[in-house]
């Protein structure tokens, strides 16, 4: 700005507005073919990561179908495309600095020839002439400078963008400003309870209604896709029911905060998730704070006892990320150890035991029973023998409750439920 100052009136004037069309028309070139191919970039790297990540996740499926070389062509396609992608980006940003220097050296000769003559005519002074070369390299240089920057800027722009979709991402489990707390839960109420995804035009659930009272266990069971978890997931309001209420001890769920709400619940949810860390960290993830006397009443109900014990390093044993260094069965009954740690006065099982065996199944319910009794416990199960004893099952089919009772009831007034008891326990029921 200061040199434009000084070199405003001179006769060489022109050279600078010569200069910032030229620059400036390299620039709009630069921005209209660069721009989308920066964006382009992106998802294009997106696309690398996921095909990279799948095929590391998936490994043992990939090769179990003896499908390698159809991942290696996936990704092949998609790192070409990339390649592709960035090289002509590369170029045409390896293009403009060259040009730009082309540009000044010539702005400089065409200032020295044009200035020449001013020279020769006595018009300018030899000095005024250096001083006019000075000030329109710093001119100059300011432009270069701004398309240095305005190289970033296409690429900036689009990850801003990406940004800001996440920061402008509204919650769909929304706290009211006052709210109220329930420091035990004593009773719950599902009352003409119904839940469709957002945007979906079926429901998944329809007018699901019980109550579950403190030392009840509740059972829930039917065939894949009835709408099992999700009545579960509603409890923490994981989602927000679309019709009908929640409450526990009269008060919608809704209506208290989603820090108390969730405190009060202890989840154990399909898959087990263990957190990278040591077996104790993963243990304590749910505690205020660390209780061992906890910890170790949770392990020895969940039947962990005997492989921790096993373990040089025992409770300190380093877990991989997911879980990935235990087997699937005790990864779940870490899972399970981790929510009776808590000290939580709801217990969710989300079909948590489908991973064991019958004998610890039937062992660590016998121990679950004696330390829930106070407890509202809430079991998702596919197999009869996980809930026969539970003091009330529900059994749903389509998103609706066809049955509700307890086993032997349910045997002799629900085909569906008798369907189910026969398929697994055989004989004639």
């Amino acid at each position: 700005i200061g040199a434009i100052g000084k070199v405003k009136g001179s006769p060489l004037s022109w050279v600078i507005v010569l200069a910032t069309v030229l620059i400036s028309l390299l620039l709009v070139i630069l921005f209209v073919f660069v721009v989308p191919k920066f964006k382009k970039f992106q998802d294009l790297i997106d696309r690398i990561n996921l095909v990279s990540r799948e095929g590391l996740s998936g490994l043992s499926t990939i090769r179990a179908f003896a499908n390698e070389k159809e991942e290696e062509k996936k990704f092949d396609k998609a790192n070409s495309d990339l390649t592709k992608n960035g090289l002509f980006v590369g170029r045409a940003m390896s293009i403009l600095m060259p040009t730009l220097t082309l540009l000044m050296n010539s702005i400089s000769i065409l200032i020295i020839w044009a200035g020449s003559k001013y020279v020769d005519t006595f018009e300018m002074q030899v000095g005024d002439l250096i001083a006019f070369i000075s000030y329109t390299m710093q001119i100059v240089t300011a432009f270069l400078m701004i398309s240095m920057v305005a190289a970033f800027m296409p690429r900036s722009i689009v990850s801003m963008k990406r940004i800001s979709e996440i920061f402008n991402l509204k919650k769909s489990i929304l706290e009211k400003d006052k709210v109220k707390n329930v420091k035990d839960a004593s009773t719950i109420v599902f009352k003409n309870v119904s839940f469709k995804y957002p945007g979906a035009k079926e429901y998944i659930l329809k007018d699901i209604n019980f109550t579950a009272h403190k030392g009840e266990t509740i059972a829930f069971i039917g065939s894949t896709g009835s709408g099992k978890s999700t009545v579960v997931n509603l409890l923490p309001r994981l989602y927000d029911i679309t019709e009908g209420s929640i409450t526990i001890n009269g008060v919608d769920i809704r209506d208290m905060s989603i820090k108390g709400l969730r405190n009060l619940i202890s989840y154990v949810p399909q898959k087990g998730k263990l957190f990278k860390g040591t077996i104790l960290s993963n243990l304590s993830f749910g505690q205020k704070k660390k209780d061992m006397n906890k910890i170790n009443e949770a392990i020895k109900v969940s039947q962990s006892k005997e492989f921790i014990s096993k373990d040089k390093d025992g409770i300190n044993r380093e877990i991989s990320e997911g879980g990935s260094n235990v087997s699937g069965g005790q990864r779940q009954r870490l899972s399970i150890a981790r929510a009776l740690a808590k000290d939580a006065s709801v217990f969710v099982f989300d079909d948590s035991f489908s991973a064991l065996d019958f004998k610890t199944d039937a062992a660590l319910r016998k121990a679950l029973k004696k330390i829930t009794s106070d407890k509202i416990v809430f079991v998702v199960a596919q197999r009869i023998s996980s809930i026969m004893n539970a003091d009330k099952i529900i059994v749903l089919e389509e998103g609706k409750v066809v049955g509700e009772g307890v086993h032997s009831e349910l045997l002799k007034k629900c085909s569906i439920y008798k369907e189910i008891a026969s398929s697994q326990l055989g004989g004639d029921l």
